[in-house]
């Protein structure tokens, strides 16, 4: 059982925290000041120190230099994120951006344990390394993505990787980073649909002493934290326009000004982008600068849905289920007939995300050694169901459509959603979109977030 040591001294935030890791099977200990962690445990007996950013009036990442081998994870709030990235310049191994999703700070967690087992096992192990070592894949479209993968990380060349949810888009900009010449700098990664639009600017550009109401002194940006290293922006697609502009001067100039700044400043970062959405028909529609997609389009990877995998889904189901069992100490438990096949024969919108989930879900929830198929819990969803339904008629009233879909020329159901809606939401309302696509509000609303679909603002009509 991993040990966890967490240094925080709010009792609320504390109790919420050791609550989630209790219920992981984590063996946890709790401080309240980094001299009391000094004073009464040995740091390394611990398999990971979680720490929040200012403990006791005290720098949170003092401990760092004494954790020597044990790594360190830092907590900190939104407003205090370029902070964080700094703390993992002075030698934090990660940090996570508080209130935090318990699901986001588990698989934080388990990566980084899972990583310091592996150095353990291949302290000597070379740096030159294949993207097959990094990612699971042995279909011919991961071997395709590989392929990209080495080709194109040993260059400067901007890239977008292209995903469905849960397809493995950061692991793929990881892996561009951990084989490019700038392994041994930062990669910092940023999901822009996770930070509020009134703050993205100054979370990304920074912002200096006085540029708006609460700007008390100057602060670097997130791109600045990246310099010499590699920035991922997750969910490009997400980004406001204005900060678009600022973000295209970045890539022409390689210069970055700040949030109320006169002057600007050289940065050399190295940009990977990625995105479930279709960029392209974005910036037909004007919601993404064209500019801006053809700078980043330089080099695009196209990550494969999991249902398109093949044998893959069940080597990857075998590979997670051994991560799994490692971290809830369950060395024997296995997969039935019956839930492999279910694996084999099920989806899997959510991609490798959501597989992952079921296997853990399965090792926990199994009173033996076996996970049958309802532990699995992947059945469809009624709601998903009606959606591809009403899909169906709304495939048939051409009319609505300003630009009907082609027959012969076949969307999947994300796409035609997509497209649909891009196309038909300037004339209609909430109500008469989900009519029209036979579902209810709730349902496109649901169907809107899950593929990032912005609404029109409100002084357009409807």
């Amino acid at each position: 059982m991993h040990r966890i040591l967490v240094i925080e001294d709010d009792s609320t935030e504390q109790s919420d925290l050791v609550d989630i890791l209790n219920q992981n099977q984590f063996q946890v200990e709790c401080v309240e000041s980094i001299t009391q962690a000094l004073d009464d445990v040995p740091l390394a007996s611990f398999d990971l120190i979680i720490t929040d950013l200012r403990v006791n009036g005290q720098a949170g990442t003092d401990i760092i230099p004494l954790a020597h081998d044990t790594p360190v994870l830092v907590m900190a709030s939104f407003a205090s994120l370029r902070s964080a990235v700094e703390a993992m310049k002075l030698g934090a191994v990660d940090y996570v951006a508080k209130p935090f999703d318990s699901a986001d700070l588990l698989s934080t967690i388990h990566d980084i344990l899972a990583k310091q087992s592996e150095n353990k096992r291949a302290p000597n192990r070379s740096t030159d390394q294949q993207a097959s070592d990094l990612i699971y894949g042995r279909c011919q479209p991961m071997r395709k993505v590989f392929s990209l993968i080495e080709k194109v990380a040993p260059t400067t060349a901007s890239v977008l990787i292209q995903g469905e949810t849960g397809s493995g888009k950061e692991l793929a900009a990881k892996a561009i980073h951990k084989m490019s010449h700038r392994r041994n700098q930062e990669i910092v990664c940023i999901n822009c649909a996770a930070i509020p639009e009134s703050l993205i600017e100054s979370e990304l550009f920074g912002h200096e002493k006085g540029a708006f109401t609460g700007a008390g002194s100057a602060r670097a940006g997130l791109i600045e934290a990246a310099d010499g290293g590699t920035l991922f922006l997750d969910e490009i697609g997400e980004l406001p326009l204005d900060a678009q502009a600022r973000l295209l001067r970045v890539l022409q100039e390689g210069e970055i000004r700040r949030v109320g700044s006169i002057s600007s400043k050289k940065v050399d970062v190295r940009l990977i982008a990625a995105t479930h959405r279709n960029l392209k028909s974005l910036s037909r529609t004007g919601q993404f600068r064209e500019d801006l997609y053809y700078r980043l389009n330089v080099v695009q990877i196209r990550l494969p849905p999991l249902r398109e995998r093949g044998k893959d889904i069940t080597g990857l189901a075998h590979l997670l289920l051994e991560r799994a069992r490692e971290r809830l100490a369950r060395p024997t438990v296995e997969l039935s007939t019956d839930a492999l096949r279910a694996i084999q024969e099920y989806n899997w919108p959510g991609n490798v995300r959501e597989l992952e989930n079921a296997i853990e879900r399965g090792v926990i929830l199994c009173d033996h050694d076996l996970i049958n198929a309802e532990l699995l819990d992947i059945e469809a969803l009624p709601s998903e169901v009606s959606l591809t339904q009403g899909l169906v008629r709304g495939n048939a009233m051409q009319t609505v459509s300003s630009s009907p879909v082609q027959i012969g020329k076949p969307l999947s159901m994300e796409d035609y959603f997509q497209q649909f809606v891009l196309e038909n939401q300037s004339k209609m309302n909430e109500t008469e979109l989900a009519k029209h696509l036979g579902i209810s509000r709730k349902s496109l609303w649901e169907k809107r977030n899950k593929l990032g679909i912005p609404r029109k603002k409100s002084d357009e009509p409807h």
